[in-house]
């Protein structure tokens, strides 16, 4: 089972023509190069499951068509996808913002999934889908720190009762290292797969560990690399897994 977790920042790219004319107007811009790139590199490493961070659902950057959708037709995949913020908080009403999420997509049938929303931050979506081999959480945890620390509590109490293998991904902003994580692990008995701590952000030249895939002990992990792909401000986490 491959398991591809990517944050791809809606499509919009790196480099100096994200910063043109102003910083960050990239994000302002059409990303449908840069996804058509994406989508055939996720073509290309043929995953089982893919977790995809900063979608854009259907915004004027992709001409009002949702990425995930747009990606699991062309490529045959199943998936769910939803806004990272709350029902009724004010970035709801924001155009464009609104249209910010994540997604889940599996080549399985997805039995079961779930939207869940931390109590604390303004990132607050958890999704929760599970197939016949595996419940997946995929998170995009808060930028400060305190607000991280009490995701991390509620997305243990999400988890703790969950049977079977499980995996939980994402972009977890742990600014201050991984020692962040040491008391969720300890609590779940959760892996990292990434068990040399190798960084995926930036992508141009790695510096920092933010994105983790991090399974339970009935898995075993076969393989794990960080391609040098530089579609995206964060390179791809590729998890070959198999279960005991």
């Amino acid at each position: 089972m491959r398991f591809l977790l990517y944050n791809i920042r809606y499509g919009a790219g790196i480099g100096s023509k994200f910063h043109l004319p102003v910083p960050y107007a990239g994000y302002l811009k059409r990303s449908a190069d840069n996804f058509d790139r994406i989508a055939e590199y996720i073509r290309h490493i043929s995953p089982d499951i893919v977790g995809l961070v900063e979608v854009d659902s259907g915004s004027f950057r992709v001409d009002n068509c949702c990425q995930a959708e747009s990606l699991a037709k062309r490529l045959g995949y199943n998936h769910v996808v939803e806004s990272k913020y709350r029902q009724g908080s004010m970035v709801q009403r924001v155009p464009v913002l609104c249209k910010q999420g994540n997604a889940l997509l599996f080549k399985q049938k997805i039995l079961e999934h779930s939207f869940h929303f931390f109590k604390q931050g303004v990132k607050r979506l958890v999704i929760e889908a599970r197939t016949g081999d595996v419940t997946v959480f995929l998170v995009h945890l808060s930028l400060t720190y305190r607000s991280r620390q009490n995701q991390l509590e509620q997305l243990f109490k999400m988890i703790q009762h969950v049977k079977g293998p499980i995996i939980v991904a994402g972009d977890f902003n742990v600014l201050w290292g991984d020692r962040e994580l040491v008391l969720f692990l300890a609590a779940t008995g959760l892996i990292n797969a990434n068990n040399e701590g190798r960084p995926s952000h930036p992508s141009q030249a790695p510096k920092r560990q933010l994105d983790y895939i991090l399974h339970s002990p009935d898995l075993l992990m076969k393989q794990f690399s960080i391609p040098r792909v530089k579609f995206s401000d964060h390179a791809p986490l590729v998890c070959d897994f198999e279960k005991k």
